[in-house]
């Protein structure tokens, strides 16, 4: 058997609620392949993997929740010129 990693970092409540609310957002955008790899994903345009920056903080959350948003209604998106 083996024991679980002693080194893990365990997340604070708030911290697991974020990762989990934005990773079931996720899979509801994307499907559930697709959320596992956007999510962990270093992604340019918000700086970070997804994973990461909703965990560290709420305005991480927004900026993943929002790229999501752009993903799922694109055509809310303002057109850049």
């Amino acid at each position: 058997m083996t024991p679980f990693r002693k080194s893990a970092v365990r997340l604070t409540p708030a911290a697991a609620r974020r990762q989990g609310d934005a990773t079931r957002l996720a899979m509801l955008v994307l499907g559930r392949e697709a959320a596992i790899s956007f999510m962990n994903a270093p992604n340019d345009k918000l700086g970070g993997r997804p994973i990461d920056l909703v965990i560290e903080s709420e305005e991480g959350r927004a900026l993943v929740e929002g790229a999501l948003a752009e993903i799922q209604y694109p055509e809310a998106v303002p057109v850049k010129e």
